[in-house]
């Protein structure tokens, strides 16, 4: 934009007959001209500068408002980690676990059907109708493009009927032809993943005329389709077998999930425990996002000083942010939410503290002693704090009506204006220069007309005297 109303020479009109410097005395005028714009632009940097530092603090603030919207949850130091006796089984807790203990052995782990044909170089001499059987009853045919293994591997492969077919190669046959089996395998693990599969239509297999390919002569079953299973209260009147067609169980203990990867008479004992670890970063993380809110506000309205090497001249700067009463405000409302007591007690309780210069501080032991003495009323503090912090970040920081994000709108409607202003000042100043140049190539016009009858008077005055 300024390159418009910057020093032009590809019309250069140095005066050849006033020997003016006119390009420099035009660029002179212009600046002077420009000075308007000049200070548009400065304004517009500075503009810019504050919305960005306005967008990044009020970030900081959604990220805390986040951080206090889970922390002021009634569970949300309900945090539970699993341990297990045995390293073949894994637990894992969920969202509702609670503590406890479970024992039991692992009977068997989930497997899926495996079946191989027997070998062949081909399915059929021509097309043939295959059907599926699954574990439930359910049948489904289908019927190869062809004879050929590749096109009967493709059909079952599209049949969706939950089984997979793979070519294997079988040897060679006693002429030399190439011999393959198809390996046919279930989907999914467990007992419901079971099939059968019969050279036929579904008519036939129901009237009994199909033929099983898995128990023709050289085929076989070579993995059953299982189901995992473990055994509660093994030995008592209550012992009781739980099984699931994955090596994972969702449903023994309410929010924990149980993992096998291997059969054992031994009994394997889980447990759930509170994860203290856990919970500790819950209170510990809501201080960190206030301290990140409260550090950058901090840096952005210190005032620096910095002096020239070379005038030693000293220059002082003051931080974008200062002088800002919404930020100004927003902050210390967080800092005044975050230690307001609660229910009579000071945050202090569970080891969050304010100091001197408003940041705060998070007591690791204070909180570790607060939870296990009182888990309940430490977790009515939390929750009351970071109620009281979270509607104060919303307050600022909502997306469209918190106080910064106003603020914010209203400055880009600031700086939209200044580059209006500063796109109707290029155009002004480019018709400025221009008339400006036409001023100045009229002047030397008119002095070398004045020079030509300067010149013819002076031949005639001297003709004359002659």
């Amino acid at each position: 934009m300024s390159s418009s109303v910057s020093s032009s020479t590809s019309l250069a009109i140095d005066g050849l007959v006033s020997g003016l410097k006119t390009t420099d005395l035009i660029n002179s005028l212009m600046s002077v001209e420009g000075v308007p714009q000049t200070l548009l632009k400065n304004k517009l940097t500075s503009t810019n500068s504050f919305i960005s530092s306005l967008q990044t603090i009020n970030g900081l603030v959604q990220a805390l408002a986040t951080k206090a919207k889970d922390a002021a949850k009634a569970t949300s130091l309900d945090l539970f980690t699993a341990t297990s006796s045995s390293s073949s089984v894994t637990a894992v807790t969920g969202t509702n676990a609670s503590a406890g203990s479970l024992t039991f052995s692992v009977g068997s782990t989930a497997s899926a059907q495996v079946g191989v044909t027997a070998a062949m170089s081909t399915w059929s001499a021509a097309a043939e109708p295959i059907t599926l059987v699954g574990a439930d009853g359910t049948k489904t045919t289908v019927t190869p493009s062809s004879g050929s293994l590749d096109d009967t591997v493709s059909a079952i492969n599209k049949s969706g009927a939950g089984v997979t077919a793979t070519k294997v190669a079988a040897g060679a046959a006693a002429d030399g032809t190439k011999l393959y089996r198809l390996q046919l395998t279930s989907a999914k693990t467990g007992a419901a993943g079971g099939f059968e599969v019969y050279r036929g239509t579904a008519d036939q297999v129901t009237a009994g005329t199909a033929t099983n390919v898995l128990t023709e002569v050289g085929a076989a079953v070579v993995a059953q389709a299982k189901d995992a299973s473990v055994t509660l209260w093994a030995g008592t009147a209550a012992e009781q077998t739980i099984t699931s067609a994955t090596n994972t169980f969702t449903d023994l203990v309410p929010g924990l999930s149980v993992t096998v990867s291997r059969a054992s008479t031994d009994p394997v004992t889980v447990g759930v425990a509170q994860d203290t670890t856990k919970a500790q970063s819950v209170a510990s993380g809501l201080v960190d996002a206030m301290n990140a809110v409260s550090a950058y506000y901090k840096t952005n309205t210190a005032v620096t000083s910095s002096t020239s090497a070379t005038s030693g001249s000293t220059t002082t700067t003051a931080g974008v942010l200062m002088g800002d009463g919404t930020t100004r405000d927003a902050v210390q409302r967080l800092g005044s939410t975050m230690s307001a007591p609660v229910g009579g007690k000071s945050p202090s309780s569970i080891g969050i503290s304010i100091t001197k210069d408003g940041s705060f501080t998070f007591d690791a032991e204070a909180f570790q002693k607060a939870l296990a003495t009182d888990p309940e009323g430490t977790q009515a503090m939390l929750s009351g704090v970071s109620a009281n912090v979270g509607a104060a970040a919303t307050a600022a920081s909502d997306k469209y009506d918190g106080s910064i994000t106003t603020t914010i709108t209203g400055q880009q409607a600031v700086a939209k204006d200044l580059n209006t202003q500063i796109d109707s000042w290029t155009d002004r100043l480019t018709m400025r220069r221009a008339s400006l140049q036409t001023l100045y190539s009229s002047l030397e016009t008119s002095l070398s007309k004045l020079q030509s009858q300067s010149s013819w008077l002076a031949s005639q005055l001297a003709a004359t005297t002659s």
